[in-house]
């Protein structure tokens, strides 16, 4: 059983930082990424290797991913209110072998976190 458990969202000021969490239980996966809504944030491979980012969150949100725990990050910095929105992390299908922008390829999803930025 494959599940996914966010944690980490709140409320904060413009230029504060958040560090979001998603728990991946059941097994590994190739690929892992974050969304807010269904517009992709960032993505990495299961060793961390391969990220991707949106331009829009490039140079201020680093994904990253601890192998013993199975755990997802996105260290969220310098946030703008442009960035509030519900935060889902997501694994990639078995099938596909690396990470991708496209909400259709990721299986698994976690149930959200709102992350709100005030000016």
């Amino acid at each position: 059983q494959v599940q996914l458990v966010e944690s980490g969202g709140g409320s904060v000021q413009a230029g504060d930082s958040l560090r979001l969490s998603c728990a991946v239980s059941g097994r590994s996966f190739n690929a892992y990424a974050w969304f807010r809504q269904r517009e992709f944030v960032a993505s990495t491979s299961w060793g961390g290797a391969s990220t991707d980012y949106a331009d829009s969150v490039k140079g201020r949100f680093t994904i990253s991913r601890d192998n013993a725990s199975n755990t997802l990050y996105l260290q969220m910095n310098s946030l703008k209110p442009e960035d509030t929105a519900v935060y889902y992390c997501a694994v990639v299908r078995s099938a596909l072998a690396y990470p991708s922008r496209r909400p259709d390829d990721y299986a698994y999803w976690g149930q959200g976190t709102q992350v709100t930025v005030s000016s």
